[in-house]
């Protein structure tokens, strides 16, 4: 007999208990309403040399009759390592059909990063740690804060050719700032068909002192190219941890296309732990629905 919605909710609300329970902070609840929770996964406790962030949404028919929605987010995982991860993840749900999974899934992500530290493969490079993790960084931001919003234009830059006439510049709309115990957070969304309308937005943003000098400005965009039929989209965690790979994700989930939306984090001194994404999320969401 086919599983109920009720049991099926029930069986939710047991995995979600034992997980949170089972992995404590690194189990975040991005929206209790729509289902949709991250997972930290790194290869060891002590000194995690690779780092993923596993982002799952629990469909209604989860876990008896569809899986679950997820995305992987690390700024290391590309191409041929995406897919080999995504098909044994693909793997564990066919062998478990209407099982919970998730446990499964993020052990054998784990299972994937100790054999990855193990292998001589060298650490990826991160530049900058989330606020909340290093916390002693005091007003030092400001300092080796440039660089980065030179890297993150460099990067845009191998994406659009140089050849391309330069296109004028979209209009930029600011969202309604939502401060919480001395962080700030502010959404900036603009129109756009191409990834040089995305380098000329961010440029005209950081040219604002205020915007420059964020703690973090995190970025995502999605553009629908219509001879592909494909979504060309990116995200930019500016060095808090998996915020891009959210706020992407919050896109896809609202359906919006031909869009970039940026948001301004100034940090207050005072962490604000999982909060923190919701504000990100709940600025972004507000200036996507103005």
């Amino acid at each position: 007999m086919a599983a109920s919605d009720t049991e099926r909710a029930q069986q939710q609300m047991d995995e979600i208990e034992a997980l949170s329970s089972i992995y404590g902070d690194d189990w975040c609840v991005v929206d209790e309403d729509e289902k949709i929770y991250c997972i930290k996964i790194s290869d060891c406790l002590d000194q995690p040399k690779w780092t993923l962030c596993l982002q799952v949404i629990l469909p209604p028919g989860y876990p008896t009759a569809e899986p679950p929605i997820y995305q992987l987010n690390a700024p290391w995982l590309r191409g041929q390592d995406y897919t080999e991860l995504a098909n044994s993840l693909e793997e564990i749900y066919l062998q478990n059909l209407g099982e919970s999974i998730l446990y499964l899934w993020v052990e054998k992500i784990r299972e994937v990063l100790v054999e990855k530290a193990q292998s001589s493969d060298p650490a990826p490079d991160i530049k900058k740690t989330t606020e909340e993790v290093d916390e002693d960084d005091g007003d030092d931001f400001l300092l080796d804060y440039q660089p980065t919003q030179e890297d993150q234009t460099k990067m845009l830059n191998y994406m659009t050719s140089e050849s391309q006439e330069d296109e004028e510049l979209p209009p930029i709309h600011h969202g309604n700032p939502i401060t919480d115990r001395r962080s700030t957070f502010q959404a900036h969304l603009a129109p756009v068909v191409t990834t040089r309308q995305v380098k000329r937005v961010l440029e005209k943003l950081y040219e604002n002192k205020k915007i420059a000098s964020a703690t973090h400005n995190i970025y995502a965009y999605r553009i629908y190219c219509e001879d592909k039929q494909t979504f060309l989209q990116d995200c930019e965690d500016d060095g808090e941890t998996a915020a891009g790979g959210r706020l992407l994700h919050l896109m896809q989930i609202l359906n919006v296309h031909n869009v970039l939306v940026v948001v301004s984090r100034w940090y207050g001194g005072i962490l604000l732990g999982p909060d923190r994404f919701k504000h990100i999320n709940n600025c972004a969401r507000n200036v996507l629905v103005e």
